[in-house]
């Protein structure tokens, strides 16, 4: 199965990673966010755009794929590298191996065929849906949440949500189910619901996002 072309729903996503550079660059600073989470979003898009140069879809979709590899790779080179000293690794403490593992593990049993590429960007679906947690969980282990970390978190939940309701639209006009996204995404924006709220009721009011006085 090859994936779908890139749509403009996916420019929320771009949102997120250009919102996240310019945090980090801006403030010459990585603090409150999760090396991680990043990595995870860097092995789910190398994954998903392994067949990058075979499956020509169009430029636009081959333009698109290039930006998030290179953009998450850079976010990737700032963290650890470049301003590796204001990276907070005793907070970024969840070991995303299980994470890896039982996503890879399911991409084997549930994928729509069993080749490596099919297998890979099963595996890249899955475990996007599960990418956020370990930035979720830095965030609560800090208690707290920057303005510009959570205009990032919200601009990567709305991406997915987006995602949502075009699959209704294409089940409705298409007659179209794709069970391995829609589960995916779901469990992706439930992962969501909580920070929505806080987003919502604290940022958009002008409040900094805490969280432990919620806990």
């Amino acid at each position: 199965m090859v994936p779908p072309p890139v749509d403009k729903r996916d420019f929320s996503h771009l949102a997120a990673i250009i919102i996240l550079l310019l945090k980090i660059w801006t403030t010459r600073s990585c603090a409150g966010v999760s090396g991680k989470s990043v990595l995870l979003y860097d092995l789910v898009f190398i994954c998903r755009y392994l067949d990058l140069f075979l499956h020509h879809v169009s430029i636009y979709n081959t333009i698109m794929k290039v930006i998030y590899l290179v953009s998450t790779t850079v976010t990737l080179y700032f963290i650890y590298f470049k301003f590796k000293t204001t990276y907070d690794r005793n907070h970024d403490s969840f070991r995303i191996e299980l994470l890896i593992l039982p996503t890879l593990a399911l991409a084997f049993v549930w994928n729509h065929d069993f080749s490596v590429f099919e297998i890979l960007w099963t595996f890249s679906i899955y475990l996007e849906s599960v990418a956020i947690l370990p930035q979720l969980y830095m965030v609560s282990k800090t208690g707290e949440a920057e303005t510009i970390t959570s205009h990032y978190l919200f601009a990567l939940g709305i991406y997915r949500f987006f995602y949502i309701l075009n699959w209704i639209y294409r089940y409705y006009m298409e007659d179209y189910l794709d069970w391995i996204s829609i589960v995916s995404g779901v469990i992706q924006t439930v992962l969501y619901c909580d920070f929505f709220y806080l987003y919502i009721t604290k940022v958009l009011r002008g409040r900094k996002m805490r969280l432990r006085e919620n806990i």
